[in-house]
């Protein structure tokens, strides 16, 4: 069909797989120029007879998870992976979240103030599905060199799963993944249906990293801890946070960085008086 367009796509990729690309052998007689779609329904952990539903369109609202395993199988790249997840809003009739950001809940003009009394400790304001709402020039300087706030709004939990500068800046990444997860996991299941649709989006651009880790989630995120950061200019890093639960009905949180140990709040003191200051983001 020619309106199948997630239907085209998934069976031009398993077209275009060597069976020696995923560790099968290339064997015999083969009618197909890529992978079976037998191989790649075993790859993927999915039946043959959904896999042709969905490369024939009969199926067309696959679930996150199926799609992150199809893409895990099929090797697509961060770039194939957003425009498989952009496909599946289209297919789905849906504004694509990634191309058109939400509006983002305004910011009570105290919690505003608060911020800028913090200054300059690295703090800011999220929701409960971790965009980061507003937060202080010294988390600027803190996260900027990481990459982290390069996205408007930034995103905590897609920042960890899809941008690989993430894996440098979290020594403990394994950790720190799975406390994003458990945060989406909790938010999900309270009914926030951001924290929802950004699950699904990471099951398919992040795949099983995301996928397994959301899916096996059996606790709360820890709202107290150290995390430790491998900071590209200021070394290693021991940095303590506190979350702060704030009133109101729209599950704002307030998380502030604070050092864990002398070398920390050395480094730290260097980073928030020698970078120039840049605008906190309100």
């Amino acid at each position: 069909m020619v309106d199948n367009v997630l239907g085209g796509f998934l069976r031009a990729r398993r077209e275009s797989i060597a069976p020696t690309d995923v560790g099968l052998p290339a064997g015999a007689r083969r009618r197909t120029p890529g992978l079976r779609r037998a191989e790649l329904a075993i790859l993927a952990g999915i039946s043959v007879e959904y896999l042709t539903r969905l490369e024939r369109g009969r199926d067309r609202h696959p679930s996150g998870p199926v799609l992150g395993a199809l893409a895990d199988a099929l090797r697509l790249s961060p770039d194939e992976r957003v425009h498989l997840h952009r496909l599946v809003k289209v297919v789905g009739g849906e504004v694509c979240a990634m191309s058109a950001a939400p509006a983002r809940p305004p910011l009570r003009p105290t919690l505003r103030a608060l911020l800028e009394r913090l200054e300059p400790a690295p703090a800011l304001v999220v929701t409960a599905h971790d965009d980061v709402l507003a937060h202080t020039t010294g988390f600027t300087r803190l996260a900027a060199p990481v990459g982290l706030v390069d996205d408007v709004p930034a995103n905590l939990a897609r920042y960890v799963f899809t941008d690989p500068r993430a894996r440098a800046t979290f020594p403990d990444w394994a950790r720190v993944a799975d406390e994003r997860a458990a945060a989406l996991r909790a938010a999900a299941d309270l009914g926030d249906g951001a924290a929802a649709a950004l699950a699904d989006e990471l099951c398919i651009t992040a795949g099983g990293e995301f996928g397994r880790r959301f899916a096996t989630a059996a606790a709360l995120p820890a709202w107290t801890g150290v995390e430790r950061w491998a900071h590209p200019t200021a070394g290693d890093l021991r940095l303590a946070f506190e979350t702060l639960l704030l009133p109101g009905t729209d599950d704002h949180r307030l998380v502030a960085y604070l050092p864990a140990d002398p070398a920390t709040a050395a480094a730290l003191t260097t980073i928030l008086t020698t970078v120039t200051p840049a605008t906190a983001t309100f």
